[in-house]
């Protein structure tokens, strides 16, 4: 039987399902670090310029996700959908790799050892994603990276200095892409189609998200869920969103609370 394209990105999927398992240790051990810090009452800021958005927005808010993460997308690095124009794609890709951005972002939360970090980056070398991680690392907390390694190592670093994410990450997480990102040849069309680093991103992030929940709930705190009226009710799944909601906000406020004092 004859294998379709659509058969070759299910193939190719499956074998990013294998490389997230084989990364059991380092998903303990970010979890680990990140449980620490919602346990603290403290944050873990998640940052990915361009479409690693996805992945932030995977983390929290949405249903399954709970409160404790910070998830920063800045629209002028990850607004999309307008491609040209104003908004559009050249500007965001152009943004994403401008010197001291990233420093203007953080200016606005007071960050503290306590706290821990995620941050998300295909190439793991463009400037505001390495200039992020800079900085994280430079306030003391764990840092950790998440890259497609293939990718990463077939792509030049846009940071003046060669620096990626990696090099200030504590632990790095591969989504398990190749390079370039697109997994399926089409016969006939001589560039690849389908990206795997968001599927990679999603089961990485995800499984992340349920050992931080296990390990919440058997220190006696246990998460407060975003839950669909389709699994506990349309009045539970209201309290839950609404305490959820309440409990990011307090989260946030510390965070916020004397931002820029050093400055």
């Amino acid at each position: 039987m004859t294998t379709s394209p659509g058969d070759e990105y299910l193939s190719a999927a499956r074998a990013l399902i294998e490389n997230v398992a084989a990364q059991r240790d380092s998903i303990h051990r970010a979890a680990d670090w990140f449980a620490a810090t919602i346990q603290a009452g403290r944050m873990v800021h998640v940052f990915g310029a361009g479409h690693s958005r996805i992945l932030v927005e995977e983390m929290w808010p949405r249903y399954g996700s709970f409160p404790g993460f910070n998830p920063i997308v800045e629209l002028s690095l990850t607004f999309h959908n307008l491609v040209v124009g104003a908004n559009g794609q050249r500007q965001a890709m152009f943004l994403e790799n401008v010197s001291g951005l990233a420093a203007r972002i953080l200016r606005n939360f007071a960050l503290a050892p306590e706290d821990s970090a995620l941050v998300i980056s295909s190439s793991g070398g463009g400037v505001v994603a390495v200039e992020m991680a800079e900085r994280f690392k430079a306030s003391g907390m764990r840092v950790v990276a998440m890259v497609s390694r293939r990718h990463a190592e077939a792509t030049p670093s846009r940071d003046a200095r060669g620096l990626r994410i990696s090099d200030f990450a504590d632990l790095v997480l591969d989504t398990g892409a190749p390079a370039g990102d697109a997994m399926v040849h089409v016969p006939g069309l001589d560039t690849a189609v389908g990206p795997g680093s968001t599927v990679g991103g999603c089961l990485l992030v995800n499984a992340v998200k349920a050992e931080v929940a296990a390990r919440l709930t058997a220190a006696g705190h246990p998460p407060t869920v975003l839950a669909g009226a389709a699994a506990v009710g349309p009045e539970r799944s209201a309290a839950l969103f609404e305490a959820a909601y309440d409990e990011h906000a307090r989260r946030l406020a510390r965070v916020l609370a004397g931002a820029g004092k050093d400055e």
